[in-house]
């Protein structure tokens, strides 16, 4: 009998039942229905919009010398309600429908791109880098993530009862907030320093390192977070979730990193990059669907899996390019895209909301520049390095976001906090590079970091060039 012929009478092959393509069992089965025309259609100019229009807004922040984060991210508050939504609701409404399995599709597809996204940026982990400066970026990043993540769980006590959902208790929701304050987007503040040209500077390299260990502490207390918006607050069930975090933890680097290394090592065999970047996205993905399995946060498990995959003597990074950037062009904007639907800034005409808004982003930068320039000055670094080391720190990006789309998603948020919580993602990102800029104009380069940048970008244009020739001349 034919395959055909299967599907006519209702016999069909059992291994057909493993590719979901039926969801009964042998007996009296029916066929899932597959997308329809109208699903697929839309589905595609979805995709084709958000990538489209966050590839022009992103370009044009870059011409206005901003990350393009901010533009990538305002392309889906264009599209969503707070622009599109008002002026064109028919447009708006057909683009977007509010079924929920349309909107699982464009979700699924930023879910994906959000974990290669967090994969990349913890491949971006350089455990030798921490080791030479450990003691100084330990501190500023002590003091980078304890202050405002204090600060964030204090306001989480304070702000209206109006912000948060019906379902959410407000500690569970104020150690959220207090979560949401103390990350920094590593993904982000590397481009920047990398267009500045200041990731050959000592403060350039303290920024990556300190907000490598307080992106690294935030996904955990995210997770943890987590396990209380779903579990409760039970304190066995909370203790066993941070039990089954450290598990996974110590179990990456007993068993984990000897075996991540087997494996890019055998993709590495191949003449082509192909191999080593599908097993770097099993790893980053089979990670994440192992702290997910255990009640957390499936980015942490992306973002411990990309530090296994680009530690030492496990993938080749030249190999990574190509998986670098379909992330960072394609999958990352979608998902910020994705993001920016979620805002609703016409929650901002409410004088309450706006208020709340406004103290939320002040708490946040403050609570950030004041954490890293009390660990920066505890250090013997001079006023403006700690003012440069806040405004680095500061940035949130798609950091801030991706914390944001959790609480989203586990209900410790609703729609108005949400655009509140994105909200510092955008100023502070937009923040940054005036800030650094500023600074670092009034910070000489020492002999170290000249010749950290000839070994880098010997014949390249630095802004720090009347610094670099300050210093050049005192040396001699």
């Amino acid at each position: 009998m034919r395959l055909g012929d299967q599907f006519s009478t209702g016999q069909v092959h059992p291994g057909l039942t493993y590719l979901g393509c039926y969801g009964k069992g042998l007996d009296g089965m029916k066929p899932v229905s597959p997308l329809t025309a109208d699903q697929l259609l839309i589905f595609l100019v979805q995709l084709g919009t958000l990538l489209l229009l966050g590839l022009i807004l992103g370009r044009l922040a870059v011409k206005l010398r901003l990350p393009p984060i901010v533009g990538e991210l305002l392309a889906g508050v264009v599209l969503g309600p707070s622009l599109l939504g008002a002026l064109a609701p028919a447009m708006h409404q057909w683009l977007f429908p509010g079924r929920p399995d349309q909107q699982h599709l464009l979700d699924a597809v930023a879910q994906v791109g959000v974990l290669l996204l967090v994969g990349v940026a913890g491949a971006h982990l350089d455990p030798r880098l921490m080791r030479r400066r450990g003691s100084t970026a330990a501190r500023i990043s002590l003091t980078g993530l304890v202050i405002p993540l204090a600060l964030g769980v204090l306001l989480g006590y304070v702000v209206p009862a109006s912000l948060l959902p019906d379902t959410t208790e407000r500690p569970i929701f104020a150690v959220f907030l207090g979560v949401a304050m103390c990350v920094t987007a590593i993904p982000v503040i590397a481009k920047t320093l990398a267009d500045m040209r200041l990731l050959h500077r000592d403060v350039g390299q303290l920024t990556l390192i300190a907000g490598m260990v307080d992106d690294a502490v935030g996904w955990f207390l995210l997770s943890v977070v987590a396990a209380m918006a779903t579990v409760g607050l039970h304190g066995s069930k909370v203790i066993l979730s941070v039990l089954y975090l450290i598990g996974f933890v110590v179990a990456a680097i007993l068993i984990g990193r000897p075996l991540v290394r087997a494996v890019m090592r055998l993709a590495a065999r191949s003449a082509e990059t192909g191999p080593t970047i599908t097993a770097a996205v099993v790893i980053v993905l089979l990670g994440a669907a192992v702290t997910q399995s255990l009640g957390m946060e499936a980015v942490f498990g992306a973002f411990v899996a990309g530090i296994l995959v680009g530690a030492p003597g496990a993938a080749d990074n030249q190999r990574l390019v190509p998986l670098r950037t379909v992330v960072l062009t394609v999958l990352a904007p979608i998902f910020l895209a994705t993001a920016g639907l979620r805002m609703d800034l016409t929650v901002l005409g409410d004088p309450e909301v706006l208020l709340a808004a406004a103290v939320v982003l002040l708490v946040a930068i403050v609570g950030k520049f004041t954490g890293a320039y009390i660990g920066a000055r505890m250090s013997r670094l001079s006023r403006w390095e700690g003012l440069a080391l806040g405004a680095g720190m500061n940035c949130r990006g798609v950091v801030e976001i991706v914390v944001a789309m959790v609480g989203l998603r586990l209900g410790v948020l609703d729609v108005t906090s949400f655009t509140i919580i994105a909200l510092i993602a955008i100023v502070t990102s937009i923040m940054a590079p005036p800030l650094l800029r500023i600074a670092m104009s009034r910070v000489a380069a020492n002999a170290d970091e000249l010749l950290r940048r000839a070994d880098h970008d010997p014949d390249g244009e630095h802004e720090d060039e009347p610094q670099a020739r300050k210093a050049t001349a005192a040396d001699v």
